[in-house]
């Protein structure tokens, strides 16, 4: 599909435990086809919603799900991931990965690719209304936005739970324009750094 051209550009997409997970297969896959590398990192819980193999094989890389996943060599795996990117991503972002960041908790291989990461970080949120509506997330929310983390707002629509709110994570269309934008903001940093 025809879209901005973002080669040379480097993005981290976080999934976590929500059923809109389906929706950043097509944001991935989009990415992809514009040209950016994407690597993924996804939590235990998202992988009850969609496989590391379909991530996998939309973007021709290894999905990493743990910090604990061998290797023949010793490379701190939380600071590796995000060193260098253009930008990170957390599509859907959970009340409890919103937590997490909020408070800079660490305790999995995605909370602490966010506090490692040296490149901007943007968050798509994704909940059921009244969890969205609660005054600890939105408290959360709003410390992120105060420390410069990107919000991409919910919209308002039917959700999992057979009810109908705001909460629901932003469409693909909405997620990678946003995305974009942000990327074409500056050039690509490997590109920059003559690499």
């Amino acid at each position: 599909m025809a879209g901005p051209d973002l080669t040379g550009y480097e993005t981290i997409v976080g999934v976590t435990g929500g059923i809109a997970a389906y929706k950043t297969c097509t944001v991935v896959s989009r990415l992809v086809q514009w040209g950016a590398g994407v690597t993924v990192v996804m939590t235990e819980a998202s992988l009850r919603f969609v496989g590391a193999q379909t991530f996998q094989a939309l973007t021709g890389r290894q999905v990493h799900t743990s910090l604990w996943e061998s290797e023949s060599q010793y490379s701190p795996r939380h600071l590796r991931l995000g060193e260098g990117q253009d930008l990170m991503l957390i599509a859907p972002a959970t009340a409890n990965i919103i937590a997490k960041i909020a408070h800079g908790l660490a305790d999995d291989l995605l909370s602490t690719t966010v506090v490692g990461a040296d490149c901007p970080v943007v968050l798509a949120p994704a909940m059921n209304a009244r969890m969205w509506a609660n005054r600890v997330v939105q408290h959360n929310v709003q410390a992120l936005r105060d420390l410069g983390f990107g919000i991409i707002e919910p919209g308002t629509g039917w959700q999992a739970c057979r009810a109908v709110g705001p909460g629901r994570m932003a469409e693909p269309e909405q997620i990678l324009n946003q995305v974009a934008e942000r990327l074409r903001s500056a050039p690509p940093r490997k590109q920059s750094a003559g690499n």
